[in-house]
């Protein structure tokens, strides 16, 4: 089962157990759970459910497990020809990691899914 979820203007495809990055929330504390309203697509081995744009009723719980992170440094620097003025500055991004733990969608039909056999070793 997996579910296209939006988040901060991005869209991230999860399933349950998946770990990801979100914008920083402010408060989170770890072990706490974030709640996520909008779902826009979700499929459990049938067929899938679209939502116009997100999905009524469709819920998705994560808990915390990395109150802030950063992202990776960024430089920027802005160099004026001719003029020996330049300006160096740099930005990380902070973001808060999740744990994707229940995708609730109502009226979803979830096919099982078939275990692979187990082979036996026989007795020599």
């Amino acid at each position: 089962m997996f579910a296209v979820i939006e988040d901060g203007n991005r869209q991230h495809r999860i399933q349950e157990g998946d770990v990801l990055s979100v914008d920083y929330r402010d408060g989170a504390e770890v072990g706490s759970s974030l709640t996520f309203e909008r779902v826009l697509i979700a499929n459990g081995g049938g067929p899938s459910i679209i939502g116009s744009p997100v999905i009524d009723g469709a819920t998705v719980e994560a808990e915390v497990i990395i109150g802030e992170d950063k992202g990776p440094k960024l430089e920027v620097q802005k160099i004026r020809r001719r003029k020996n003025s330049r300006r160096h500055t740099g930005h990380r991004q902070k973001y808060t990691r999740v744990k994707i733990t229940s995708i609730t969608v109502p009226n979803l039909d979830i096919a099982e899914e078939v275990a692979a056999p187990t082979e036996t070793k026989a007795a020599e």
